[in-house]
């Protein structure tokens, strides 16, 4: 399988950490970003509870390629942003399709993908705004299997991947399981993942 999550960029994480501390302090200058056990209590508490609000404010961007059926289950998550993404609306007929179907696609759907592109881009040449053509950019469209992988650059925090990894880490799908095998890659990856990490902690 591909790797589908690449250009990791995470922010605010030492702030967050201090931010976190505001609560039970009278002095604000004299807060740092060190981890303490209370710390890890609140980043690994359950989900939903609200104590694990700090992990918002930890940002993570990144460059997601994956299948239209993660993408499909991706949306359900309100904080998840995308930044921007390529598009089968407006490229479909530009792409290499046989390069961006995962390994789960039925060849023959391949072959009769590449068949329906190369007639549409033929007929292009000498007809470009007919009904015709029209007609058989909506066939591409919607005959377009969900193993077709397209890369958005994403926005997302550490909290609302807490929530992805608990409800994905063992999903069908093995993006999801790659994508949570990511997660555990992050700093900190225990306020994500639940599972303890032995740190010099206060």
């Amino acid at each position: 399988m591909r790797e589908i999550v690449t250009n990791v960029r995470i922010y605010g994480l030492e702030e967050s950490v201090e931010g976190a501390k505001f609560s039970m302090a009278v002095d604000i200058d004299k807060i740092t970003p060190e981890v303490t056990r209370g710390m890890q209590h609140l980043a690994m508490s359950e989900i939903g509870s609200g104590h694990d609000q700090f992990l918002t404010g930890i940002t993570v961007q990144f460059d997601l390629n994956c299948s239209n059926k993660m993408w499909v289950e991706a949306e359900r998550y309100r904080f998840l942003y995308f930044v921007s993404s390529q598009s089968t609306m407006h490229r479909i007929t530009s792409f290499n399709v046989r390069e961006q179907y995962n390994e789960y696609v039925n060849p023959a759907v391949i072959d009769l993908m590449e068949k329906l592109v190369r007639e549409y881009n033929e007929l292009q040449k000498i007809d470009t705004d007919s009904e015709i053509l029209k007609q058989k950019y909506l066939e591409i469209l919607y005959t377009n299997p969900a193993g077709f992988c397209l890369a958005a650059r994403m926005t997302t925090n550490y909290r609302q991947l807490k929530t992805i990894y608990k409800q994905r880490k063992d999903h069908r799908l093995p993006e999801w399981r790659a994508f949570c095998k990511w997660c555990e890659t992050l700093p900190h990856a225990e306020w994500i993942t639940g599972k303890t990490n032995e740190t010099d902690c206060e």
